[in-house]
């Protein structure tokens, strides 16, 4: 497998800034989610290295070697799109074979047979294996594409939300193959989402993008924990952060603007008063969505509480997060 790295990176389309001179390390076999609204920069990153888009400034390198120049064929990476681009007068067989017989490759007939298989197998699509593409559902079609990655068993995989259209319980279960996928290969995965569960359960490490720049990059926990940002801290947790002015509760350090409260870090039975507007029971777990001091807040609290809209509870923060007035954490 290998280290990626892009050093200095920029990159321009008609005069829109897609990446801002971004430098990111994703070291040999982790799994780096990167995140970001529409426009941040995630799928701009992944065609560099791809080599589908080269850069403007700065170099793309992979395992050490600099990419500038290379076609996307002479750099073994695999890449996953939303779309399912697979090829519809071919079999899911066929279409599972095809990146295997590149004359690059030279891959043994028994191999790809064994290959094909194996990937079929973990992607719960052997029984469709001589079915025609048109004839597959949408999320037949998107494992077949991830398949197709994962029969050349290439140095980088690049994935561009290829969860993004399939139902909620296939999802779950292919976050959880791609993952163990991953482990078990020892494969070096790029991935971009807009899922913040993707994010938090699959990766080992997060880059958070925005405007073309690198905000933040460190483990999920890290970045969950100790964001550098506002911007940063509202790109994972679900329900998200609770921002408010710093002086709504006493203890604001000075220079603060604004306090950021996890949902999970508002402590009840103690404190002032908030009133309850709307009980959220989702079966492990039940939110309370308050009104304190003329702002909205969420947090959560037990699943069988027996509150009600329209109740009073008093709150207090816990391991509050203060920021600045230009957004940034103040330490």
């Amino acid at each position: 497998m290998a280290e990626v790295v892009l050093e200095n990176v920029s990159k321009t389309f008609a005069g829109t800034i897609a990446l801002d001179n971004v430098s990111l390390t994703v070291p040999d076999g982790s799994f780096v989610v990167l995140l970001g609204p529409t426009g941040a920069g995630k799928t701009t990153t992944l065609r560099m290295v791809s080599g589908l888009d080269t850069p403007d400034r700065g170099e793309v390198f992979i395992d050490g070697r600099p990419m500038r120049g290379l076609a996307p064929a002479e750099r073994n990476v695999a890449m996953v799109f939303q779309q399912y681009s697979l090829y519809p007068h071919l079999t899911v067989r066929q279409n599972l074979e095809f990146p295997l017989k590149s004359p690059l490759l030279k891959t043994p007939r028994e191999e790809i047979d064994r290959k094909v298989s194996e990937v079929a197998e973990v992607l719960q699509i052997a029984h469709k294996l001589d079915n025609k593409a048109t004839a597959l559902s949408g999320g037949e079609m998107q494992r077949v594409s991830i398949g197709r990655a994962l029969v050349r068993d290439p140095q980088i995989f690049l994935m561009d939300e290829p969860l993004s259209s399939l139902d909620a319980k296939l999802r779950a279960d292919l976050r959880i193959e791609l993952k163990r996928i991953q482990a078990r290969s020892g494969a070096t995965l790029l991935y971009v989402t807009h899922d913040q569960i993707e994010a938090m359960t699959m990766a080992t490490h997060v880059g958070v993008l925005n405007e073309g720049k690198l905000v933040q990059f460190g483990s999920p926990r890290e970045v969950y924990e100790q964001p550098v940002s506002v911007y940063a801290a509202t790109r994972l947790g679900q329900p998200r952060i609770n921002v408010l002015p710093a002086n709504i509760f006493a203890g604001a350090p000075l220079g603060a603007a604004s306090i950021g409260l996890r949902p999970e870090h508002i402590q009840q039975g103690e404190g002032e008063d908030a009133l309850v507007k709307r009980v959220e029971h989702l079966g492990d777990q039940t939110r309370l969505h308050l009104t304190f001091r003329k702002h909205d807040l969420i947090t959560v609290t037990d699943a069988h509480t027996p509150l009600r809209g329209g109740e009073t509870i008093k709150i207090q923060p816990s391991k509050p997060l203060y920021f600045d007035a230009a957004g940034m954490r103040l330490a």
